[in-house]
C-alpha cells in the first residue's frame, strides 16, 4: 500500500467515525427533546386540568351566589305583596267602616282640656283606657304612612340581603 491510500484509508475511517459520532449524538439529542416535550406536554396538561378545575370551580360559586339571590328575590317580592295586599284589606276594611281605628286618651294629660274622665264612672259601660276613634280620612292616610314605611322596610331588608350574598 502506498503512503498516499494509507492516508486515504485513514481518512476514511475518520469520515465514518465522524460520521458515526454525528449520528449518535444525533440520536442522543433526539431522545433527550423527545423527553423533554413529554414532560412539557404533561406540565402543560397539568396547567390545563387545575385552569378547568378553577373554571368549574367559579362556576359552581357563581351558580350558588344566582340561585341565593333569585331565592332572595322571590322572598323579598312575597314579602312585598303580603304587606301590599294586607294594606289593601285595611283600607278597604276602613273605607267600608267595618273597620275604624281609636288611639288612647293620656288620662293624666289635664292641659288637653277634653273633660273625659280618666276613670270610667257610671256613666259608661267601657271598661279599661278611655279612646277617640279617628276620622275615616285620617285613618286612611295613616294607613297609607305605615304602608310605604313597610314597603321601605322590606326594600332595605332585600338590599342588604343582596349585599351579604356578594360580599366575601
Amino acid at each position: 500500500m502506498t503512503p498516499g491510500q494509507i492516508l486515504a484509508l485513514i481518512l476514511l475511517a475518520m469520515a465514518i467515525s465522524a460520521g458515526g459520532t454525528w449520528q449518535v449524538q444525533e440520536w442522543r439529542t433526539g431522545k433527550m427533546l423527545a423527553e423533554q416535550a413529554g414532560l412539557h406536554q404533561g406540565e402543560l396538561a397539568g396547567v390545563g386540568a387545575a385552569a378547568a378545575k378553577q373554571v368549574s370551580e367559579e362556576q359552581g360559586r357563581r351558580l350558588a351566589l344566582e340561585k341565593t339571590l333569585a331565592t332572595s328575590d322571590q322572598q323579598h317580592t312575597r314579602e312585598l305583596s303580603d304587606a301590599q295586599r294586607n294594606q289593601a284589606r285595611l283600607l278597604d276594611r276602613l273605607a267600608t267602616t267595618d273597620l275604624r281605628l281609636s288611639v288612647l286618651l293620656d288620662a293624666t294629660d289635664s292641659a288637653g282640656g277634653c273633660g273625659v274622665p280618666a276613670a270610667p264612672g257610671a256613666v259608661g259601660v267601657v271598661h279599661g283606657a278611655q279612646r277617640v276613634k279617628l276620622n275615616p280620612a285620617h285613618a286612611q292616610r295613616i294607613i297609607a304612612i305605615t304602608d310605604a314605611g313597610d314597603q321601605g322596610l322590606i326594600a332595605l331588608r332585600a338590599c342588604q340581603a343582596y349585599v351579604r350574598a356578594i360580599a366575601p
